[in-house]
């Protein structure tokens, strides 16, 4: 059983070095190559500052940050992975939060950091593009050190959906841990030929390691393209991927779609929105493919609840209703529901969701107030609101900093979200709360529309599903709705840009008299 990360494509190399381990742009790359470029570029860092010290890594997927998530594992670094969507203010203020003295990186996403009169004078960079190879082959190597399982491994910042990121620290043992939970949700087979075009710089690349665990091939890609992911299906016989629930459809909408792309694939696995049921539907319809949703998070090293391939189908068939859980949660992680005064709900009860399991995160990075807060007699605080049925299937309600609170009452934007989509006008949509002098904030529905649909109309249709307060206030229609590194919505960015029109008339005149004695009572 592998002890830390680098012991993945080491333990490969010697069981199979000919077996591919990576996939890049249609060249193969093998398990005993790059167990040896890993080792050398280990013995290079372990050359370079103390055992513990960041290194840093801004880039977009490419195999060089495979080398570098294994070989900073075996020198006793900490990887900070970098959002490359960051702005470079952002970007410097985590070097300078976790005292990187070494960036990694692409060199047209590392140059404006470097031009910023805020980048920190002890980081040196090195650029993929030129720099790294003449760098790894020219300096001193030292030995290895000693790592143990309960080292920090990676400082992963959070996505920020609920307040300014925070450096997650993930050990070696927090991220095996993680692997194998999702080994249970999503079996992995030595010939597997495995699809990932989300950024490493992402919690998700634990697929990846995933994949080396068990020897398999991981077809990587830059970024998602519909035309390229197609084209590797079809020509490199993936078996397995990761795509968000638009992804996939983008794949059956593309011209160039033919249900046998898909031919050799057995299962597709999603997460950070719930899956739709026309497109589920039509995905079992057109090809054999499985599905599967998981539930997790960075402070989580993954996940630990996942719908599976059955569910899925059970859905389609006749209960449309799983689509909305994130199934149930794995024997390798303890859960509870608890509600405000930290009593456990009872079924069907709403409350925050608790984690106690090996592959929860350290500690946030040197902000022992932070950890502090959702750490608890060893039980992790997610921030997600959800339930349980009868059944142990698990559905998020909402996130608990993201309720929007109305006239004094608590309104979940994913149950509102979740009728508004119904709605065959509405292509996708974001449900957020913006100020009002009256209410305290006004339930908005943000929406890229399919189709033309009036005020008026998307109100009488959430009116039949949601009681009133429940309803938007304020409809506002985007071309497209901004997504973080983790592909789901940016709600913090949509709240700072939204232009808010005036409430609809129909809406405030309609609940003007049973809202107004609800904010009496606040």
């Amino acid at each position: 059983m592998s002890r830390v990360l680098h012991d993945l494509p080491a333990s490969q190399a010697a069981r199979d070095p000919r077996a591919v381990a990576l996939w890049w742009q249609g060249e193969p790359l093998d398990y005993g190559r790059l167990h040896d470029r890993v080792q050398r570029l280990a013995g290079r860092l372990a050359a370079t500052g103390a055992t513990g010290d960041r290194i840093a890594v801004l880039a977009w997927n490419c195999p060089a940050y495979v080398e570098l998530i294994y070989a900073a594992s075996a020198s006793g670094r900490i990887l900070v992975p970098l959002n490359a969507r960051l702005a470079p203010m952002e970007l410097i203020g985590q070097l300078c939060a976790t005292d990187a003295g070494l960036l990694f990186g692409d060199r047209d996403l590392i140059q404006p950091l470097l031009a910023h009169d805020g980048f920190p004078a002890g980081t040196d960079s090195i650029a993929f593009q030129g720099e790294y190879e003449a760098w790894l082959a020219e300096g001193p190597r030292h030995a290895l050190p000693q790592v143990g399982g309960e080292s920090a491994a990676w400082i992963l910042f959070t996505s920020g959906t609920t307040g300014k990121p925070k450096g997650a620290v993930l050990t070696h043992q927090s991220l095996l841990a993680g692997l194998r939970s999702a080994a249970l949700g999503r079996p992995v087979q030595a010939d597997d030929r495995y699809f990932y075009p989300f950024p490493l710089f992402h919690v998700a690349a634990h697929n990846v390691l995933l994949q080396h665990q068990f020897g398999a091939a991981v077809v990587l890609s830059q970024r998602f393209d519909a035309a390229e992911t197609l084209r590797a299906c079809r020509t490199l016989g993936v078996t397995t991927l990761s795509l968000a629930p638009t992804m996939i459809a983008m794949l059956l909408d593309h011209p160039g779609f033919d249900p046998t792309d898909l031919a050799r694939v057995r299962t597709i696995g999603y997460g950070a929105s719930n899956m739709p049921p026309d497109l589920l539907r039509q995905l079992l319809a057109e090809t054999d493919v499985g599905l599967c949703q998981s539930y997790g998070m960075t402070e989580l090293s993954g996940s630990i609840a996942f719908l599976t391939p059955a569910d899925h189908r059970l859905a389609a068939e006749s209960r449309p209703e799983l689509l909305q859980s994130v199934g149930k949660p794995l024997r390798t992680a303890q859960v509870r529901l608890v509600d405000e005064s930290g009593r456990n709900c009872r079924t069907g009860e709403r409350g925050e969701i608790l984690v106690r399991a090996e592959q929860c995160m350290r500690e946030y990075w040197q902000d022992s107030q932070a950890t502090g807060a959702v750490i608890e007699d060893g039980w992790l605080h997610t921030g997600d609101i959800g339930r349980r049925d009868t059944e142990n299937y698990l559905y998020i309600v909402d996130r608990k900093k993201d309720m929007v609170i109305s006239g004094g009452e608590n309104v979940a934007s994913r149950e509102v979200e979740a009728v508004l989509r119904r709605h065959p006008a509405v292509k996708d949509c974001a449900v957020i709360g913006m100020p009002d002098p009256t209410w305290g904030e006004v339930v908005t529905a943000v929406m890229v529309m399919a189709v033309a649909a009036s005020d008026a109309e998307l109100d009488k249709h959430c009116r039949s599903c949601l009681a009133g307060y429940k309803t938007p206030r304020r409809w506002v229609r985007v071309d497209s709705l901004p997504a973080n590194a983790a592909g789901k919505i940016d709600k913090g960015l949509l709240r700072q840009t939204t232009a808010l029109p005036q409430a609809s008339r129909v809406t405030m005149e309609t609940d003007h008299e049973s809202r107004s004695s609800t904010i009496s009572r606040t």
